[in-house]
């Protein structure tokens, strides 16, 4: 079923959720950054979910994709800042098996080294894994969404999922 999930041709599955009080399926440019990004890697979208910044409705989204043994990789955007309301990092961090440091280490290093500058300290943009999945927490920035996921998130995909199912074909 798994085997050779690190031949780059194989189609990864994956779920796109914005965290938003603000935006709607029209002005969603994040996710739909998102999607279009993981489309043109030749992934396959299962589903995408816009919600509020709300911890029970984050809750909810996820813990269905989690269930759902065809889905590799959970990728949400917003909610990650330092205000009140956002509560996505608080919210995904317990569902994690192991937390994946060098992803939000990297991400502040190339936006304080490509665009914000010192401003890259407010970011708590994370990823990590659940079980034989990945998530990856980014920012609701457009700009921010498109650097992780150019440089980090669709070429270290592959590996990732590869990494973290390989026990389950060997």
């Amino acid at each position: 079923m798994l085997s050779h999930l690190h031949n780059e041709e194989k189609k990864l599955v994956c779920c796109v959720l914005t965290v938003s009080d603000t935006r709607n399926v029209a002005n969603d440019r994040s996710g739909w950054t998102i999607r279009t990004k993981l489309e043109t890697a030749g992934h396959h979208i299962f589903e995408t979910w816009l919600c509020q910044d709300d911890q029970m409705e984050i809750e909810s989204i996820l813990e269905e994709w989690l269930r759902n043994p065809n889905v590799h990789a959970i990728i949400t955007t917003g909610g990650t800042g330092i205000g009140f309301r956002d509560v996505t990092i608080e919210t995904v961090t317990p569902y994690f098996t192991k937390t994946l440091d060098g992803f939000g280490e990297l991400f502040r290093f190339l936006s304080y080294t490509e665009d914000v500058g010192s401003k890259a300290l407010l970011s708590r943009a994370t990823a990590g894994t659940i079980q034989e999945k990945v998530l990856f927490a980014l920012p609701g920035s457009e700009k921010a969404v498109g650097l992780a996921m150019d440089k980090l998130i669709v070429p270290e995909l592959h590996h990732i999922v590869h990494e973290l199912t390989k026990h389950l074909v060997d």
